[in-house]
Order: structure tokens, then C-alpha cells, then sequence
């Protein structure tokens, strides 16, 4: 009997999908788990963009869509106000805590 696998990443902006909490967790453990890779983090950002829709995430971010795939590619290097941008849109922002020695 053959079972129908489903794509980690497919599945996962499936659980995103239109689930703020699921979204903030997803960042935050992104965050603690990787907290000196900032491509883990664009990674996740995208990955909610995706989640949330791209076009709908860049207008709650203020960004055009081409601005914010560039932003979130592989070669992104975003401005800290545009991260700024993605995480208001997110309902969230930023804080600083000592790293792990």
C-alpha cells in the first residue's frame, strides 16, 4: 500500500496559513535555534510571506511584491526598516536579549 507523502515545506505554510500564533512561534524558535544565521531568519520571513500570500504580505508591510521577493531571495540583504516593516506587519517586533556564551 503506497501512502501519499506531503512536502515538509508544503505542509508547514499550511499550518502557517492564516494562523498568526503558528507564525510567531515558527519565528521565534527560528530565531532562538538560529540566532547567529540571519538567512534562517529571512528563510522563515519568506516562508510566512508565502504562507500569508505575498501580494497580501507586502501591502500589510508596505512593500511592493517585487521589492519584497528580492528582499526575501536567497541574495536578499534587507535594510533593518524594511525588516522592521515585515515584522509590524506580522504584529510583532524586535528585542534584544544577551546571546549564549
Amino acid at each position: 500500500m503506497n501512502k501519499r507523502s506531503i512536502d515538509y515545506r508544503d505542509a508547514l505554510i499550511e499550518i502557517l496559513r492564516n494562523n498568526e500564533e503558528e507564525q510567531m512561534l515558527y519565528l521565534k524558535a527560528t530565531l532562538e535555534d538560529n540566532w547567529d544565521a540571519p538567512e534562517a531568519f529571512l528563510l522563515s520571513l519568506k516562508t510566512i510571506a508565502e504562507a500569508r500570500g505575498f501580494s497580501n504580505f507586502a501591502l500589510e508591510a508596505g512593500l511592493s511584491r517585487e521589492s519584497l521577493y528580492r528582499t526575501l531571495s536567497s541574495k536578499g540583504n534587507p535594510k533593518l526598516d524594511t525588516v522592521f516593516k515585515m515584522l509590524r506587519a506580522l504584529g510583532l517586533k524586535l528585542t534584544v536579549e544577551r546571546a549564549p556564551s
